[in-house]
């Protein structure tokens, strides 16, 4: 019996490597906060899943989901001192800075594709500046509209929408039900004929 316990003794492991429970979510947030970068490569591991869960559900994309989960990760590791325990949970916190950086991807997504759609109406624009001039003289009003008139009604509403109403082609598009190629196409040749209707009333 003596020389069993002996053995168990033996075999037990000292006190300091006795098992230590794992550090919660907040005691961790509390170590980033401080510069901790083992807590914050433990604090990534739990939530970079569902972090990436909840951006995929906005973006659908994987590689843009990717590239807004590590800007996310990298805003809590910027912000971890500003995380208050008493009014919501780390889970929640971090989700809730990853639904909203999702959300002004794809706003800025849809301003770069806006800003694309009115650089193709300037590139329209810029061949024709003597149309430009003449549709805004007062002077020349009544030969602008006998120009337009000489226009197809598509290529008259796609001109007129863009350069008098402000849309982008993508808008005029939607407006008139037809593809954005179309309109496209139709405001060039619609300003081709337009420049040269007014070239011929001066």
């Amino acid at each position: 019996m003596a020389a069993a316990r002996a053995t168990l003794t033996a075999l037990r492991p000292p006190p300091d490597q006795a098992a230590v429970a794992p550090p919660t979510s907040d005691e961790l947030i509390r170590r980033v906060a401080l510069g901790d970068e083992q807590a914050f490569a433990a604090l990534y591991d739990q939530l970079a899943g569902p972090i990436l869960g909840t951006v995929m559900q906005v973006l659908r994309s994987r590689a843009q989901s990717e590239e807004v989960t590590q800007e996310v990760l990298l805003e809590i590791w910027r912000k971890a001192a500003q995380f208050d325990p008493a009014r919501a949970r780390l889970t929640t916190w971090a989700l809730t800075i990853a639904h909203r950086r999702a959300i002004d991807r794809v706003r800025s997504e849809q301003s770069a594709r806006d800003r694309e759609d009115r650089v193709d109406v300037l590139d329209f624009h810029r061949p024709y500046d003597d149309v430009a001039e003449a549709a805004l003289s007062t002077e020349e009003h009544h030969l602008v509209r006998q120009a337009l008139a000489t226009l197809t009604e598509l290529q008259r509403e796609s001109i007129l929408l863009a350069y008098f109403h402000g849309l982008t082609c993508r808008e005029v598009a939607e407006k008139l039900g037809v593809a954005v190629g179309t309109v496209k196409t139709r405001m060039r040749d619609g300003l081709v004929r337009l420049r040269d209707a007014l070239g011929a009333n001066r």
